[in-house]
């Protein structure tokens, strides 16, 4: 039986926007409101749970964007934003 063996580069979310859709999914995963009360992402940010900190509501902003630009013909010929320059140097 052939195996097939892939390279962790291939597997890797390739997708636009990638790194921000994790960034969110990890920061509305670690909430109260998704933990505890069992409720949906989508349910937790826009009922402005008080468990969602507010660098999810910029994430969730940032993501918008990011999806926006892909779409608009001006950002495309002077490329996306690229998401380490929206996050804060430390």
């Amino acid at each position: 039986m052939p195996q097939s063996f892939y390279e962790p580069e291939q597997l890797a979310d390739t997708r636009p926007c990638s790194a921000l859709r994790d960034d969110l999914k990890f920061c509305i995963q670690n909430t109260d409101c998704y933990k505890k009360e069992k409720k949906t992402p989508r349910e937790c940010l826009l009922s402005n749970h008080p468990s969602v900190p507010l660098e999810c509501h910029q994430l969730r902003q940032s993501f918008f964007e990011c999806k926006r630009s892909i779409l608009d013909n001006r950002q495309r010929f002077r490329g996306r934003k690229d998401y380490s320059a929206i996050t804060p140097k430390s």
